[in-house]
């Protein structure tokens, strides 16, 4: 079953997502080269307290971070330490909090310092493609066309979408019903209803669309070390048109 919010319960999915989106917003703020992915994750850990509120992802099934913070060819999971960015890198910061009992969850991929032209365009795609899938989640609806919308932008401009980890619902749990993957058939899948929210999260490929995980058991990298992008959003389904709980300014998904 796929969980339905009353108007009570969508107010303290505002409430957590919002707080998810202005961690994100600081903490993307302080990628440049020569700072550490551990010095981040400190950092995004200060300001849950500031916003009173806790990590999702710290403990959850063990995992070391208070955010997940991935360089490069690593996808997602990555965790902060002692690596330090470098000039061209693209940094992938995935935040998700807890706050009264609500999870919002959100990431984007920062540049750090200028990039080559080719990882900006993956960006670009990456997060058009994103606000694309959001212009499907519209009640009545079915899931199927919203992942689709995903894959189509992806492949037309020659990338590829991580087919192994996939978005999904949100709400008093970190991963609800239903899984949304970034690939999907036009058609298919569940009738999207009002008091939905959904994790929307487009992870896509430079290169091929493998990807396998690291000895920590957490990190996931690209089979071929290309890069990779990741955006995402928490998104309400409506009886109009979608709201994007995570919104931030700046952002091409709004």
């Amino acid at each position: 079953m796929i969980p339905i919010k009353d108007a009570r319960e969508i107010v303290k999915m505002r409430e957590a997502c919002q707080a998810a989106s202005r961690i994100l917003e600081r903490i993307s703020g302080l990628i440049r080269p020569g700072i550490s992915t551990g010095e981040v994750d400190q950092a995004a850990a200060d300001y849950m307290v500031e916003e009173q509120c806790k990590s999702a992802f710290l403990g959850y099934r063990g995992f070391p971070g208070h955010i997940c913070i991935s360089v490069n060819e690593e996808v997602v999971h990555g965790i902060g330490g002692s690596r330090r960015v470098q000039y061209g890198d693209i940094v992938k910061l995935d935040v998700g909090v807890i706050k009264d009992g609500w999870v919002g969850d959100t990431a984007t991929t920062v540049p750090a310092g200028a990039i080559d032209a080719k990882l900006q365009r993956l960006l670009q795609v990456a997060e058009s493609s994103l606000a694309l899938a959001i212009t499907h989640a519209i009640a009545g609806r079915r899931l199927g066309d919203l992942c689709a919308a995903i894959e189509d932008e992806v492949v037309a401009n020659g990338y590829s979408v991580v087919r192994e980890f996939v978005g999904h619902g949100v709400g008093r749990s970190l991963h609800e019903e239903p899984q949304v993957p970034n690939y999907g058939r036009r058609g298919s899948g569940p009738k999207l209803k009002a008091g939905m929210t959904l994790a929307i999260e487009p992870m896509v490929n430079l290169g091929g669309s493998g990807v396998r995980t690291l000895s920590d058991k957490w990190t996931v990298v690209t089979n071929d070390n290309k890069p990779s992008a990741h955006f995402e959003h928490t998104v309400l389904i409506t009886q109009g048109e979608p709201e994007i709980l995570t919104w931030r300014a700046g952002n091409l998904a709004h």
